[in-house]
């Protein structure tokens, strides 16, 4: 095949890839947040909501935030918040962009090193439809691991480049896409040993022993960042409290896991059923005899792998590729509480999917209708994979569907239970919710946040003693935790005990000063006690902490407005309404001060009439206090026919729902009205 034909037909595959893998994965665009990690990631974190600045880019890599120090991956989620808000589906869309961009770097990659077109467009196929990479993509939390591949890929791409013609500028391209790489995720800290393999094979650079020691001084930076991340990584987690089974278990049972996630791993690459997004951690409970015979299968496939090396150089790549790769999160330092996950084979089978593809050709070798038997094979194998993907890809639509199919996939699973819990208390669904919940709770007694999740639940529902006593068993544990003072104390609070409340939120503030729903907690309660400069300094503090909260804003506001600082409550009111545009509280009140306020600086009849408008239509013109304000808007504009109107069918929702203080006052109004008169406030 000459070269243009060879190109041509690259462009070709290139395009195929493409299509297919959007076709199969495009139905993300329709998927909703889930609230495992992108709460926290995303919806609720105000630094992404709040943009690429300077003040977030700072954020971003200064941040220890969720555990992690990926600052790329922190502005890739700020600049999706900045195109598509809280529009899911965006986001989801921007992951699937990257993994076919992965796809098509892979295929390209591997063509370049090998010269071999389809071999290369098999593996990239496998990549990009394997079931096992769905978790990667469908959920945006995991934008680090579509990000930080596309950097893996990229890095090897300029490797290849300074390879093919060595120079300062080549390699210094290769140091740039690496730390960009550790930047999105720092489990690429693998890197350079990978390189060293492609120097084995196909790369050919490790010809004679005097080849090693001159390969390894090259990547000597590589290995120096890798370090450093590893380093910070460790730290970072370690202070967070990211790896709380560390000490729980002695490292032979690290060790027995990891055997066995290795093998399953394998397993489900070739079978990919009962997969979940959450496999709990065997503990104790691990099989030893397991473990065993999967150490002993690892070990005999790796001895038989270096035997039969010399002739086939790829088994070596491919195998300890998938090996290496893997070491950092195959929990022998256990961050997390799963026992493995689907993700972390998003790097990973690259390798092992690099021995299928050329080991197959030459099992049929000496077969003689070779070629139609292995594009038969890969036309069969891409098609099965392909669908089996994407059916298994529409678990991933919400929390409910997701971790209920968890619960069919694996057993005494904590988590999923508490996870779907808590989808189906926002859903109003309570006694399911309390059900799954306790269902947490007996599986893992002695972990905390199921009971946390128990105690909101049983606040959600009425059931308020309860919630109080999940709070406190949390308390006697760890009697420190401030998201169980938290909860105690709005617990508390929704029980009329004041006093009491403002105690748990400020140990919990005291404990967490950056704590801001407990400032804002302490000071909605301080408000209710009339103690307004206290109510104020820490809605102020709560502000600060989260400067896109709508909601503090307006409270704020109330406040302030309390307190006589009109012009000051007004501007929260504003900045209230921009956050959350949708809300009817900020528009009524607002149109509110803009119709009555006569001889004030902000008294717009116009404005008035629009806001109370939106806010009647928001609330489908239900509300008999929003169409009082609409009726005072439209007779300070001077239209009293709709302002009589308008205050008529407010007094009759009155009489409906029996408010007869708002009737009254209502009746003086429309008195007033019916002799052309505005309704005016000093």
């Amino acid at each position: 095949m000459d070269r243009n034909s060879n190109k041509k037909l690259s462009l070709l595959i290139c395009l195929t890839l493409g299509l297919i893998t959007l076709a199969v994965f495009y139905q993300v665009y329709g998927f909703r947040f889930i609230n495992f990690d992108d709460s926290i990631y995303i919806y609720e974190n105000p630094d992404i909501q709040a943009g690429i600045r300077p003040e977030t880019i700072k954020w971003a890599f200064t941040s220890s935030y969720a555990a992690n120090w990926h600052p790329l991956t922190w502005l890739s989620h700020m600049l999706d918040w900045q195109l598509f808000g809280n529009n899911a589906g965006g986001h989801h869309l921007t992951s699937l962009i990257f993994h076919i961009a992965n796809t098509l770097l892979l295929f390209i990659v591997l063509k370049q090193m090998t010269s071999a077109l389809w071999k290369s467009a098999f593996v990239a196929a496998l990549f990009a439809l394997h079931p096992l990479h769905i978790e990667s993509v469908a959920w945006v939390s995991e934008r680090k691991d579509v990000l930080s591949t596309f950097f893996w890929l990229l890095t090897i791409w300029a490797y290849l480049r300074y390879v093919k013609q060595p120079g300062v500028i080549r390699y210094m391209l290769t140091v740039l896409t690496f730390a960009l790489g550790l930047m999105s995720k720092p489990m690429l800290v693998t890197l350079p040993f990978v390189l060293l393999l492609l120097d084995y094979w196909p790369l050919n650079r490790l010809d004679s022993k005097r080849s090693l020691p001159r390969l390894l001084i090259e990547k000597i930076p590589l290995f120096a960042m890798s370090s450093a991340s590893c380093i910070v990584t460790f730290i970072i987690q370690k202070k967070s409290g990211a790896m709380p089974t560390a000490g729980s278990f002695s490292f032979f049972l690290l060790f027995a896991n990891a055997s066995v996630s290795y093998l399953q791993y394998i397993a489900k690459m070739f079978w990919p059923v009962r997969l979940a997004i959450f496999y709990p951690h065997p503990g104790r409970d691990v099989s030893i005899l397991y473990a065993i015979v999967s150490a002993a299968v690892l070990l005999v496939v790796t001895i038989l792998i270096l035997r039969f090396a010399k002739n086939r150089r790829y088994l070596v790549t491919g195998w300890f590729w998938y090996l290496g790769t893997l070491v950092p999160v195959i929990g022998l330092i256990q961050v997390g509480e799963q026992a493995m996950a689907d993700r972390y084979t998003y790097i990973t089978l690259t390798g092992l999917f690099i021995i299928i593809a050329w080991s197959l050709p030459e099992l049929f070798e000496r077969w003689r209708y070779k070629k139609i038997v292995l594009a038969s094979s890969a036309v069969l194998v891409i098609s099965a994979v392909s669908t089996y993907t994407y059916f298994q890809l529409r678990y991933w639509r919400d929390d409910l569907t997701l971790f209920q199919h968890a619960l069919d996939v694996t057993e005494n699973n904590y988590k999923a239970n508490y996870c779907l819990a808590i989808a189906l208390c926002g859903q109003g669904k309570l006694d399911e919710a309390i059900d799954y919940c306790s269902r947490a709770i007996r599986i893992k007694p002695d972990v905390l946040q199921p009971r946390m999740g128990m105690g909101y639940i049983l606040r959600q529902a009425g059931r308020l003693d309860e919630s109080a006593q999940e709070y406190q068993k949390v308390l006697q544990i760890k009697p420190d935790d401030p998201i169980a003072l938290n909860g105690l104390g709005s617990t508390l609070n929704q029980q009329g005990k004041y006093d009491q409340a403002v105690k748990y939120f400020t140990e919990a503030v005291r404990i967490k000063p950056d704590f801001a729903a407990a400032h804002n907690n302490l000071a909605y309660t301080l408000a209710l006690q009339g103690n307004l400069d206290k109510a104020a300094i820490h809605y102020k503090e709560s502000l600060r902490l989260n400067p896109r909260s709508a909601a503090v804003n307006y409270h704020l506001g109330r406040v302030l407005e309390q307190k006589g600082k009109i012009n000051q409550a007004i501007e929260h009111f504003k900045e209230a309404m921009r956050l959350n545009p949708d809300w009817d509280e900020p528009a009524n009140v607002l149109a509110w001060y803009f119709a009555v306020n006569k001889e004030s600086e902000f008294y717009n009849p116009d404005e008035a009439v629009r806001l109370a408008q939106h806010a009647c239509r928001l609330t489908n013109y239900q509300k008999p206090d929003f169409l009082d304000t609409l009726a005072v808007a439209y007779a300070a504009k001077g239209d009293f026919g709709k302002a009589i109107e308008t205050l008529e069918k407010a007094l009759a929702l009155c009489r409906s729902e029996q408010q007869e203080s708002l009737k009254k006052e209502l009746e003086s109004r429309l008195v007033l009205f019916k002799t052309g008169k505005p309704y005016v406030e000093n």
